[in-house]
């Protein structure tokens, strides 16, 4: 699919079987999610712009590459996305955070909001939109909606698992953002979860049920 980059680097993929695995332990599945995270987050962040600057090492002067612009947004959709979030701030620890509280409905599917809460300034920064299952894609364009309607005009979703339904209707609904995922799995099932697929992230990731 266009804009859609799959990341199949075997560090990744190997610490991906290892969470579909259903014996996997909670404090495990949560180590292994933070640190996948760091991983996607490398790709997700590979393009970002960086200008010369001038700088003194213990040798010499020089100049050298550096961000450039404002501080990056992580945005965690609720409350999944705070395993993702975790191993991104690891990396890019200066990064601003969003979050995003969305439910979904178990009879319609759809995402329902009760939390938001964001930078004032998130149309001059990048905002990367994190939640590791893009199943049915509702709570992902409800969350991306949002965000554009708040002003952030340069965004891109990461996610862990992608189901090709969901992917076909988030790169329809926001043909301009860019989504960076571990796997694109087979299908959805009657109960909208993804297969093969690995769960509820969020169960897996506290324990809960």
């Amino acid at each position: 699919m266009n804009n859609v980059t799959v990341v199949n680097h075997p560090l990744v993929q190997h610490k991906l079987t290892l969470m579909r695995n259903k014996d996997t332990s909670t404090a495990s599945f949560r180590r292994l999610l933070r640190e996948i995270s760091l991983l996607l987050c490398y790709e997700v962040t590979r393009d970002l712009e960086v200008e010369d600057v001038e700088i003194e090492t213990p040798i010499t002067e020089m100049q050298s590459p550096k961000l450039k612009g404002k501080k990056l947004v992580f945005a965690s959709i609720l409350r999944a996305g705070n395993g993702l979030l975790e191993g991104m701030l690891d990396l890019v620890p200066s990064a601003r955070v969003a979050h995003i509280g969305l439910y979904r409905d178990h009879e319609t599917l759809e995402a329902i909001e009760y939390y938001f809460k964001a930078p004032s300034d998130i149309a001059d920064r990048l905002v990367i939109v994190v939640d590791p299952m893009l199943a049915t894609a509702n709570s992902a364009i409800a969350a991306v909606d949002r965000f554009k309607r708040r002003g952030a005009n340069n965004l891109r979703f990461q996610c862990l698992l992608a189901a090709p339904e969901g992917l076909k209707r988030f790169t329809e609904a926001h043909p301009d953002v860019p989504v960076y995922t571990a796997s694109i799995d087979s299908h959805l099932n009657e109960h909208g979860y993804i297969v093969p697929g690995l769960g509820d992230a969020g169960d897996r990731m506290y324990g809960t049920r």
